[in-house]
């Protein structure tokens, strides 16, 4: 056997570590955990049938609670379901008055403006700029902060001998159950291996094997090993070569300016943006003959009071401002909450334990010491697994601060793999616990879901194109790849696949486009729409822009 059951403090090992974090009852479960090691090592979990999974998610999924969800009362999407959180903010008031500016009076003048700088929006400017294009960013934040960088496990793609783009398409679409958009997953998968190529060219250092082949592994939901992966901080590694190409290319950005309403000029096309400057509170005009939205997520919202892995800028600005000139949403009833998600120590609370821990071999059990779910089945299923075990079986584990989880058994890797796997495959993770006095490659981590990714978003076909004439789309502000449940590696995937294709489009259709008049009709047009639907009163100013945690993870 590669590795040793148990080399914890106190046992025969001898090996000492500090004090540890858990507290003594905790401590004391964990040598349950241990006590069944030898028998998990053996044992095989099936994968549940589909009317299993069916079942497990209407029951315990949150996307599944009726009460969490209400229609939407004015728009392109009127009378779709969504989140309470993200509802207010769709029919939220502009912030912008159209009598106090001008937007025919522009402050910056350029071919195609980017909204957001993560994967996507980074990709959509380096082959903007690449097509002709004279590009300006605005980020909320600093270049670069964005959920991107908080990306460990990887990024599929299907290029290996053994696999193939029509595999990874049927893996996409199993995991989505069969609701993608066909088009926009053929797009995904055939793009994947050229994105690959593309990052590592501009300087992304892929794990590899001693032979110079990409070291891939799987993931929860698909058939075959193709996520490629830069140890466990596969994002950051992505996000630090185009930061660096963007800052070696010249490319124009403004940090902590984040776009507050978009301009439509009187022919209906996108003119332009308004942009909020977050230290003097100035606002300015932005004249673009196209812009792509890549604002990201949406889990600062804190969905049904869910923690999340999402940085601080995620509130669904994209959503927002796009609904509200007429582009269509999908899916903006099915989010995705991530099986693990850290429960203690309650700094790191919500914060990702990536997938990849449990692709190399670490288990989810609960307060016996006991398997209850295959870990690698897709996510929205062990996600419902992991609520079941919790709040119907009562078989979690409850920490001091009054959180539930369960345990991911981590030590289970280096057991199975060999000594050392931890260490090398997984770096961040071991730093990130280790600053607790915590040390995963002898402890389990304690784990519960937490508010991840939006399935769903702006509606785009394959070029990452909206219904409204020049506003593009890409990245997790978007809708319809995924479906209803998104697989691991995809989400990396898509920022480059459809990022790059919407810069692209964006820079070609600038030159085409023949522009009429800016205005902020729509403005005056959306406010009259809510007052007819009698959503008149406090209603949010929208888009939140950051979140407001002084008032119970309320926003401002």
């Amino acid at each position: 056997m590669p590795g040793v059951i148990s080399n914890r403090p106190g046992n025969s090992s001898g090996n000492k570590r500090e004090v540890t974090m858990y507290p003594a009852y905790l401590e004391e479960n964990i040598h349950l955990v241990e006590d069944k090691r030898v028998r998990r090592l053996i044992e095989t979990i099936p994968r549940l049938g589909e009317d299993e999974k069916t079942d497990l998610l209407h029951r315990y999924h949150p996307d599944f609670i009726a009460s969490s969800m209400r229609k939407l009362k004015v728009g392109v999407n009127k009378g779709d379901a969504t989140p309470i959180e993200l509802a207010d903010l769709l029919e939220g008031n502009s912030r912008v008055d159209p009598d106090k500016i001008d937007p025919s009076k522009p402050d910056y003048n350029v071919d195609v403006l980017v909204v957001g700088c993560g994967g996507a929006g980074a990709s959509a400017a380096l082959l903007a700029q690449e097509n002709g294009a004279r590009v300006l960013i605005a980020t909320k934040l600093r270049l670069g902060d964005a959920n991107t960088v908080g990306a460990q496990a990887g990024t599929q793609a299907a290029d290996r001998p053994n696999d193939s783009p029509a595999l990874h398409y049927l893996d996409t679409m199993g995991g989505g159950h069969y609701e993608n958009i066909p088009e926009l997953v053929e797009t995904l998968v055939k793009d994947a291996p050229s994105a690959i190529n593309w990052l590592e060219k501009l300087g992304v250092i892929w794990d590899k094997t001693p032979d110079g082949s990409m070291h891939e592994l799987s993931g929860g939901g698909t058939s075959i090993r193709r996520l490629h992966s830069a140890r466990d901080y596969t994002g950051l590694e992505e996000m630090r070569v185009l930061r660096d190409e963007l800052q070696n290319r010249k490319i124009d950005y403004i940090e902590f300016a984040p776009a507050i309403e978009l301009i439509l000029d009187d022919k209906g096309q996108i003119a332009g943006a308004i942009l909020l400057n977050l230290e003097t509170g100035e606002l300015s005009v932005v004249r673009a003959r196209a812009v792509i939205m890549a604002t990201g997520g949406i889990g600062r919202l804190h969905i049904q009071d869910f923690p999340t892995t999402n940085h601080y800028g995620a509130t669904a600005d994209g959503l927002v401002l796009a609904y509200r000139v007429g582009a269509e949403l999908i899916f903006i009833d099915t989010m995705q909450y991530h099986p693990t998600g850290a429960v203690f120590p309650l700094p790191i609370l919500g914060q990702l334990v990536t997938e990849k821990v449990r692709t190399l071999g670490a288990q989810l059990v609960n307060a016996n010491g006991d398997q209850f779910i295959m870990p690698l089945e897709p996510r929205d299923v062990v996600t419902s697994a992991i609520i079941r075990e919790c709040q119907e079986r009562q078989l979690g584990l409850r920490t001091p601060h009054g959180e539930l989880g369960v345990w991911l058994d981590s030590p289970m890797i280096d057991i199975s793999r060999g000594e050392g796997t931890i260490a090398r495959e997984l770096p961040a993770m071991v730093r990130q616990y280790r600053r607790f006095n915590i040390d995963i490659t002898r402890e389990p981590i304690l784990v519960y879901p937490t508010l991840h990714y939006q399935n769903g978003g702006i509606k785009i076909n394959t070029e990452g194109a909206t219904k409204v004439p020049g506003l593009f789309a890409a990245g997790e502000c978007t809708g319809g790849v995924h479906g209803r449940n998104r697989l691991i590696g995809n989400s990396t995937l898509e920022l480059f696949v459809f990022g790059r294709r919407a810069g692209r489009a964006a820079a070609s259709y600038a030159k085409e486009v023949k522009r009429g008049s800016p205005t902020l009709e729509h403005v005056r047009r959306w406010q009259k729409e809510l007052q007819r639907a009698g959503l008149v009163g406090e209603r949010p100013l929208s888009p939140r822009i950051l979140p407001n945690y002084v008032r119970n993870r309320a926003g401002i």
